[in-house]
């Protein structure tokens, strides 16, 4: 099966390249651009923009990752729309990602609220530095005009923020943790694109085993030539379900290198720590892509 997964990545570079070269040069009409071939954007991620695409959420962009699991009696349940990042979810992601020190105070009082069904949030930004002040209230604002609140007001002299909690279960679903999994995607997608490596791609993956155990994967990615890498995500309490991921990494035969576990609470030292207790790799969201980059490039 692993034979057919290499031969599959083969075939599809040998499609694209042939389409290609059968491609007539078209004349610019002013209309539309053509959908391009969706094997050469499943081959690489260098022809696509891996921040706005719905290339990868086919059927044919996971069969990789499918058979992978099928070769071990493990059946795979994808949502293809998961990997859709065509919307807005993976750039807020990415700023709430790249600033978290600074936004983990927003993201904890918006999952509160949420929790105890509260439909607004105001954030007092006086305490605050001019320039973390100014950050905070900018990204307040571009998360307004992407949807995440569907109110957004800012009191100048008082310098306090006021927030309306967006109602539709995508986004409270997003800021209760989905944010992160978006953020380990796109990193993940950054390095396979950086290093020209193909490969197949999906998030929230339900596994289920031969004795009907199920679980779900995060993220996950077959790059070509490669054993899979699996990133659990963790913006919460994650030490109660280090046994479960032990055991979940030893069924799935996946190298403790592979295995990785992405926690919001650790700092560098701690993560060190960890990964040298458990058979696990543990890594913080500023040493993800360090991590995934000696991966890939292996």
């Amino acid at each position: 099966m692993e034979k057919l997964v290499e031969r599959y990545f083969a075939a599809l570079r040998e499609v694209a390249a042939l389409q290609q070269a059968d491609k007539p040069v078209a004349a610019d009409t002013g209309g539309p651009a053509p959908v391009e071939d969706a094997a050469a954007k499943i081959d690489t991620l260098a022809g696509i923009d891996h921040n706005n695409t719905t290339a990868l959420a086919t059927a044919e962009q996971h069969a990789p990752l499918s058979a992978w699991f099928a070769a071990r009696q493990i059946e795979a349940r994808f949502d293809y729309a998961l990997v859709d990042t065509s919307g807005f979810f993976d750039d807020a992601a990415k700023m709430l990602g790249e600033g978290y020190e600074l936004y983990a105070e927003l993201i904890d009082r918006v999952r509160f609220a949420y929790r105890k069904s509260h439909g607004w949030v105001n954030l007092e930004l006086a305490n605050l530095s001019q320039k973390d002040a100014q950050a905070i209230n900018t990204l307040c604002r571009q998360l307004y005009s992407h949807t995440f609140f569907s109110r957004y007001h800012y009191q100048k002299p008082e310098k306090i923020v006021r927030l309306t909690l967006q109602t539709a279960p995508a986004v409270r679903q997003f800021f209760d943790g989905g944010w992160l999994e978006w953020y380990a995607f796109i990193e993940l997608l950054t390095q396979l694109r950086q290093r020209g490596r193909a490969a197949s791609c999906a998030r929230s993956v339900k596994v289920v085993f031969p004795n009907e155990d199920l679980h779900e994967l995060d993220v996950i990615a077959l790059p070509e030539g490669q054993a899979p890498i699996c990133i659990e995500c963790k913006s919460g309490e994650f030490r109660r379900d280090i046994d479960k991921y032990l055991r979940l990494r030893k069924r799935l035969g996946v190298d403790r290198s592979r295995f990785i576990i992405c926690a919001t609470d650790l700092n560098e030292e701690q993560a060190a720590g960890l990964t040298t207790m458990y058979e696990l790799t543990f890594v913080t969201l500023g040493s993800l892509g360090k991590h995934l980059n000696a991966l890939i490039k292996a």
